[in-house]
C-alpha cells in the first residue's frame, strides 16, 4: 500500500514539476479549464436556453466533438495492434502512449455528453436500477457501456504496466495481455456502437447509410493516428525519450491508406446523394451547396475535403511523407478537416431541413464554445499527465528508490 501511494504522489510530483515552457502551458490549459467552467455556470443558470440548440437541432457542437473524439480514442488500436497482436518491436515502445491518448479523448468524450445533458442533476436517470437504463433496447445504454468499459480497459492495462516499472518488476503478460487483445476489438465496438447511435434514428434520412459504420472506423483510423504523429513530434522535442523514425514511418503509412478509405467512403456517400436527386438528398444539398439561400456549413464542408484531399495527397508520396517537416503539418490538417467532416458536416445536417421541412440553422453561442475549449482544456491536460509519467517512468527517472524525487531538469 505505502508503494502504491508513493506512486501516486510521485506521479503527481511530476506533472506539476517542469521548466518556464511547461508551467506557461499548463497556464494556459488552466485557463481554457476556468473559461469553461464559466460557461457552464450560465449553462447550469440559464439551461440549454443558453446554448444554440433548439427544437429543430436538438445535437449541437457537443454531439459533434463527442462523435468525433470517440473515434479519436478508437484510432489508439492501430499502435496497439502492431505492438501486441504483430509484436512490431517500434510500436511495442510507445503503445502506452496510444492508450494515454485513448483514456484523454474518451474522457473528452463522455463530458460533452454531461455537458449536452444541460445539467449533472439529469445524470442519475442513465444510471442502471436508479434510473431508466433501458438495457438492451436502447442504442444509448450500449454507447454508454461501451464506452465507460473502453475507458476502463485503457486505464487499467497501462496503469498496472507503469506501476511494475516503478516497482523495478517486469509485468506479467499473462495478466494483462488477454485485457489488451479485449481491448482491441472493443476498440472497433465503440466506433460502431456510436454509429448505429444515428443510424438508428429513423427519422434522420441523412444517417441512414449501411457504410456509416465503416466510414466511422476509416476516419478513426486517421485522425487517431495522424494525432498520435503531432505528439512523437512534440515528445521527440521537448522530452529525452527517443521514438525512431521507423515508427513515425510506419504510422504514417496507416494514416496514408486509411485517408484513403475515409475519402473513397466520402465519395461513395455523395454520390449516392447527388446521382438520383430526391427529397431525402435536402440534408446533403444544404450541407454542400446551402438549401433556400442558408448556407452556414456550407463553407466549413468545402474546406474540410479539400483539406482532406490535398493532405492524403501530400503523405502519399514517400520522400514528403518521410519529411517530418511535411509530415507533421499534413497530419494536422487531416485531424482538423476529419473534425469537421464528422462534427459540424455530420451531426448538424442531420436535423436541417427538419422532419416538416423546416429549415432553421444552429450557430453555437458563446457559452457553448467556451465550454467546449473547457473540456478541450481538461482532456489535454489529462493527456499531458499521463505521458509525462509514461516518460519519467519509461526513462527511469521515477521509481520507487527515488521516492517522490523529481530531477530539477525535468521537462
Amino acid at each position: 500500500m505505502k508503494t502504491f501511494l508513493n506512486f501516486i504522489m510521485s506521479g503527481l510530483a511530476v506533472v506539476f514539476t517542469g521548466s518556464v515552457k511547461y508551467y506557461l502551458w499548463l497556464g494556459l490549459l488552466l485557463s481554457l479549464m476556468l473559461a469553461g467552467a464559466y460557461g457552464y455556470s450560465i449553462q447550469l443558470k440559464e439551461g440549454l436556453g443558453a446554448t444554440g440548440m433548439h427544437d429543430h437541432v436538438s445535437w449541437g457542437i457537443y454531439i459533434s466533438n463527442f462523435i468525433f473524439f470517440v473515434g479519436v480514442a478508437a484510432g489508439g488500436v492501430m499502435l496497439v495492434i502492431p505492438a501486441y497482436v504483430m509484436k512490431d518491436r517500434d510500436f511495442s515502445k510507445v503503445v502506452l502512449i496510444g492508450e494515454g491518448l485513448a483514456v484523454a479523448a474518451l474522457i473528452m468524450a463522455l463530458m460533452f455528453v454531461l455537458a449536452d445533458l444541460g445539467g449533472v442533476t439529469r445524470f442519475w436517470h442513465m444510471l442502471p436500477v436508479i434510473g431508466f437504463f433501458h438495457f438492451p433496447q436502447s442504442m444509448l445504454t450500449w454507447d454508454v457501456l461501451v464506452l465507460n468499459g473502453y475507458l476502463a480497459l485503457n486505464l487499467a492495462i497501462p496503469a498496472y504496466i507503469l506501476y511494475c516499472r516503478y516497482q523495478g518488476k517486469e509485468p506479467i503478460k499473462k495478466i494483462y495481455v488477454p485485457f489488451v487483445i479485449l481491448s482491441v476489438f472493443w476498440a472497433f465496438g465503440i466506433h460502431l456502437v456510436t454509429a448505429f447511435l444515428l443510424v438508428g434514428a429513423p427519422d434522420k434520412t441523412f444517417w441512414s447509410s449501411a457504410i456509416l459504420g465503416p466510414r466511422f472506423l476509416a476516419s478513426a483510423f486517421t485522425a487517431g493516428p495522424a494525432l498520435i504523429i503531432i505528439i512523437f513530434s512534440i515528445i521527440r522535442q521537448t522530452s529525452d525519450y527517443k521514438i525512431s523514425d521507423e515508427t513515425i514511418d510506419k504510422l504514417s503509412t496507416v494514416v496514408m491508406f486509411a485517408a484513403y478509405a475515409n475519402l473513397v467512403m466520402l465519395l461513395s456517400e455523395i454520390f449516392k446523394e447527388f446521382y438520383w436527386s430526391s427529397e431525402h438528398t435536402a440534408h446533403a444539398r444544404y450541407l454542400f451547396f446551402g438549401l433556400d439561400g442558408h448556407n452556414a456549413v456550407t463553407p466549413f464542408i468545402w474546406g474540410s475535403v479539400v483539406s482532406n484531399v490535398l493532405a492524403t495527397v501530400l503523405i502519399s508520396f514517400r520522400s514528403l511523407r518521410e519529411n517530418h517537416a511535411v509530415l507533421v503539418p499534413a497530419c494536422f490538417v487531416l485531424f482538423i478537416a476529419i473534425w469537421i467532416e464528422k462534427g459540424l458536416g455530420l451531426v448538424i445536417p442531420g436535423f436541417i431541413p427538419s422532419s416538416l421541412g423546416e429549415i432553421v440553422e444552429y450557430l453555437p453561442t458563446l457559452v457553448e464554445i467556451l465550454v467546449t475549449l473547457g473540456i478541450i482544456g481538461f482532456g489535454l491536460f489529462t493527456l499531458t499527465a499521463l505521458l509525462k509519467v509514461f516518460i519519467r517512468i519509461e526513462t527511469g527517472a521515477m521509481d520507487r528508490n527515488k521516492g517522490w524525487w523529481v530531477s530539477p531538469s525535468a521537462k
